[in-house]
């Protein structure tokens, strides 16, 4: 099997047994994250309505820098976080998708605490 099969399938389980635990509501909705080589991806996310309440990347507009390191991703996590709190939420769960806590996740989750997201 190719190796970037065998990664995908692996990172598809673990997101699976995450998110039988993980359900957003709309008091605190799920902030899920998902990385490819180049960009991030973040958005925040009610389950019950199936509606995506906030998003930020590092393909917008207006985003100067390289999503494809951690300080990319700490900048997304810190626009995240502001547009969150336009939009009114401050506690959110967080989903990493089945990308393991390290690098630009972690970075990415870090700055959303900075910014003032409670998870």
């Amino acid at each position: 099997m190719d190796l970037n099969t065998l990664k995908t399938i692996r990172r598809r389980r673990r997101k699976t047994g995450i998110r039988k635990k993980v359900m957003g509501m709309p008091g605190q909705p799920r902030l899920s994250v998902y990385r490819s080589n180049s960009h991030i991806y973040c958005q925040v996310i009610d389950d019950l309505t199936g509606r995506t309440l906030v998003a930020a990347s590092s393909r917008e507009k207006g985003f100067d820098g390289d999503g494809g390191n951690v300080g990319g991703a700490e900048k997304v996590g810190t626009n995240l976080a502001a547009k969150a709190k336009e939009a009114g939420l401050s506690r959110v769960i967080f989903d990493r998708n089945g990308f393991k806590y390290h690098g630009r996740v972690k970075a990415l989750a870090d700055a959303a605490r900075k910014g003032g997201l409670e998870f």
